[in-house]
């Protein structure tokens, strides 16, 4: 396995370097946003991911900005939100999204959900937003396999990313095999899960094993699976241990005993029921 570390990077199908961990801003209200972002870049995190619906993108901004560190080095990943998708209005959202974060392009831009009857023509306008340069590279989240398929066989750009829920509870081997077949990195959004499973006693048995706490573990796990993985997190103290998982690998029989943990447990939306 190769060694890893916090500047360890995978180079996506469209030929863009994603970095392995960054800081997810799901659900944080925007001056806790600020603060956490600052704090994460202090601590080394170069990976910032928000969408237009988390309603802290102007923070996100304002926080790279007073950061210091050059825009150049931070990958900045937002997402175009269901009411704004369609051809037309997706080219309008990007460019209010440009404008909150105070940026002329982002790195990433995903659609963020696979809506009926609007993704093809999403997916049109994002070809268009990545050939105007307002984004390094395109992709989707919450995409199964079927949504994937439907977009392969519609275009010849495919998407750099599928950012999905995924956690050893929520285990799909299947859409990770998928994606590595296609060159498309999976990502894991909520690999916590919520910390509705944190304190769960197999985690904490391996905490014990390897004196991480549980978040480190299940973390890790993510890491060693080949995802690009982003905790969120509002806590200064919580956000600089999220990231110290670079000093010890889990190792083969405990990887194999965490594969079995899945139970099917969604924390977030359910894409499986769109068509």
């Amino acid at each position: 396995m190769e060694k890893l570390n916090i500047n360890s990077m995978i180079k996506s199908n469209q030929d863009v370097l994603v970095p392995r961990f960054g800081l997810g801003v799901w659900k944080s209200k925007p001056k806790e946003c600020y603060s956490a972002v600052i704090s994460a870049l202090k601590a080394g995190y170069r990976h910032i991911d928000t969408a237009a619906i988390y309603g802290n993108e102007s923070e996100v901004g304002d926080a790279i900005r007073d950061s210091g560190i050059p825009r150049s080095e931070i990958f900045l990943v937002t997402k175009l939100w269901n009411a704004d998708q369609g051809y037309d209005s997706a080219l309008k959202a990007i460019d209010r999204s440009l404008s909150n974060l105070k940026t002329d392009y982002v790195d990433m831009y995903l659609i963020h959900f696979p809506v009926a009857d609007k993704r093809k023509d999403s997916w049109r306008a994002l070809q268009k937003i990545q050939s105007d340069k307002k984004t390094k590279a395109i992709g989707v989240s919450n995409y199964m396999i079927w949504h994937l398929e439907e977009l392969i066989n519609e275009t010849e750009v495919l998407p750099a990313m599928n950012q999905v829920e995924y956690h050893p509870f929520l285990n799909n081997n299947e859409l990770l095999s998928f994606c590595n077949s296609k060159g498309i990195i999976l990502e894991a959004y909520s690999p916590l899960a919520h910390g509705q499973k944190l304190n769960d006693p197999k985690v904490s048995e391996l905490a014990k094993k390897y004196n991480k706490s549980n978040a480190q573990i299940l973390i890790r796990w993510s890491l060693q699976k080949g995802m690009v993985v982003i905790p969120k997190s509002a806590n200064p103290e919580r956000i600089v241990q999220n990231a110290d998982v670079y000093d010890f690998e889990i190792n083969a029989a405990d990887m194999v005993s965490m594969e079995s943990w899945d139970e099917g447990l969604r924390t977030c939306w359910d894409p499986t029921t769109v068509e």
